[in-house]
């Protein structure tokens, strides 16, 4: 094959798809341009497939996502995001040397749009410029929920009637119908904590569903239980809330109350910040009373909505 040929191939191979947009096609080159490609959306008719288009050329050839300015593209036309640029050194379509080539034109199209949030299908109805979009949503109210299951790295995302499945389903979790609960939890060996996560139950009160989160680890070198409550929404909807938990035995008791995070905060960021029951060992040891070599917490609870 001569040099350049596969070069020619994809150019070749992509005549259908720009024969859409309605241009005729003057030079292989200009075929392949950001330039043609911006004179096709201008020309095109209005409407869903219009942009339809718009979106394709905008839509990142190697991690399939939307490219925001700036937009790379190769000797050739092709075009890629700046993250995807950093970590490639030759076009993904055409095989050619990357350089530091700005796409300009497919840029200012880019500027010019105005687009529905990503997050449209989950219930969001807004409307931005393609720069602001992407702010938005990084924060969007209806952007899917990471799992709350904190005893795997759990990649699973969605809404809250989703993951409640999810947990229910594939995590094994137990549900509880209730706004006060009473729990126990027993360790034949206590003294074993490394950052040992232990369970996570679901309460659904409200109308809304908490996640009840009770684990061992060690604080610096003490080791330590933590109980907290998580809530499954966001946090405006989380402040609405408060909830008490308690532990004791034998003429003692421990109490906590407080507000509910939203599973947007990550486990990890909750437990870090000891927002949370925090029983030191030698204590939960004594609220279990016997020998002290069993672990055996009974870890009571409430939850209530606060006056508007």
């Amino acid at each position: 094959m001569a040099p350049g040929g596969s070069n020619y191939q994809d150019i070749g191979d992509s005549r259908s798809a720009y024969a859409d947009y309605g241009i005729a096609p003057e030079s292989a080159e200009f075929k392949n341009s950001p330039f043609r490609k911006a004179a096709a959306v201008i020309g095109g008719k209005n409407g869903a497939g219009s942009n339809s288009a718009v979106h394709e050329l905008l839509e990142c050839p190697v991690c399939m996502n939307p490219m925001y300015p700036p937009i790379h593209q190769c000797p050739n036309g092709h075009t890629l995001c700046v993250k995807c640029k950093s970590k490639v050194h030759v076009c993904p379509i055409c095989r050619h040397e990357l350089g530091n080539i700005r796409c300009l034109a497919l840029e200012k199209i880019a500027e010019s749009l105005e687009l529905p949030c990503r997050y449209q299908i989950y219930g969001c109805q807004d409307i931005f410029t393609y720069h602001t979009r992407l702010r938005h949503e990084q924060n969007c109210r209806f952007r899917p929920y990471n799992c709350p299951y904190a005893g795997s790295e759990c990649a699973v995302t969605g809404d809250i009637q989703y993951l409640v499945a999810h947990l229910k389903d594939d995590h094994k979790v137990d549900m509880h119908d209730g706004c006060t609960f009473n729990h126990r939890y027993v360790k034949s060996n206590p003294q074993e904590v490394e950052n040992a996560t232990w369970m996570l139950t679901v309460f659904n009160c409200f109308g809304h569903q908490f996640c009840l989160h009770f684990e061992a680890f060690n604080l610096g070198l003490a080791p330590v239980y933590m109980a907290f409550l998580r809530f499954m929404g966001d946090d405006d909807d989380a402040k609405r809330f408060s909830y008490s938990l308690e532990v004791g035995g034998f003429g003692r008791k421990l109490t906590w109350q407080g507000v509910p995070r939203s599973i947007r905060d990550s486990h990890k960021t909750v437990r870090d910040s000891l927002d949370g029951l925090i029983i030191q060992r030698s204590m939960a040891l004594f609220f279990s009373g016997g020998d002290r070599k069993e672990l055996k917490l009974k870890v009571a609870g409430r939850i209530w909505r606060e006056p508007l």
